[in-house]
């Protein structure tokens, strides 16, 4: 009997549509408290405007007010499930430019600075997307899914490029004087 019901489950994709909204209600939550805390938490956006500053994005008052409404705007997208694959390129983007700003040249473990939140963070968000929001959300109500390698690459290309083409805009850090003199 119990074969039967997990038989019943796998091919009615009850268990993607499970592992869709646990992602999404991991992920999507992290992802808007973090730019709310860019806007109301200590420091507040003045706070992030000048870490932005220190990290070389220009205008950083800009850069501050859009990495805070983005992470809250995709936080929102991915918990209910709107627009997949749209949140999570958000995702990506954010996750690119944090990596190559703020955790630049500090290794691969997150405890020393490193990349490793901004790679699992990321590629939770293109699994994500390939994975679909799944029956509980909001695009399923409005009839519309998408799941596969398509919605995948999307996140992840968007993601990228739109990340590459900021820092390669609106990148400018400071040059540190050589040392070795």
């Amino acid at each position: 009997m119990f074969g039967k019901k997990k038989a019943a489950a796998a091919a009615d994709g009850t268990g993607k549509d499970v592992a869709a909204l646990v992602l999404r209600a991991t992920l999507g939550p992290m992802l808007f408290a973090h730019g709310y805390n860019k806007v109301a938490g200590p420091g507040g956006l003045k706070g992030t405007t000048g870490w932005f500053e220190a990290l070389g994005l220009k205008p950083a008052e800009v850069h501050a007010k859009m990495a805070a409404g983005t992470e809250m705007a995709a936080g929102v997208g991915l918990t209910l499930g709107i627009a997949n694959p749209l949140p999570a390129a958000a995702t990506v983007g954010l996750m690119s430019v944090a990596a190559r700003t703020d955790h630049r040249g500090k290794g691969y473990f997150v405890f020393k600075g490193g990349w490793e939140y901004c790679a699992v963070v990321g590629g939770a968000a293109v699994a994500l997307a390939g994975l679909g929001n799944g029956k509980y959300s909001v695009d399923r109500l409005f009839g519309r899914q998408s799941s596969g390698v398509k919605p995948a690459l999307v996140a992840a290309g968007l993601g990228v490029a739109n990340a590459a083409l900021l820092l390669k805009l609106c990148y400018k850090p400071e040059e540190k004087p050589d040392e070795t003199v």
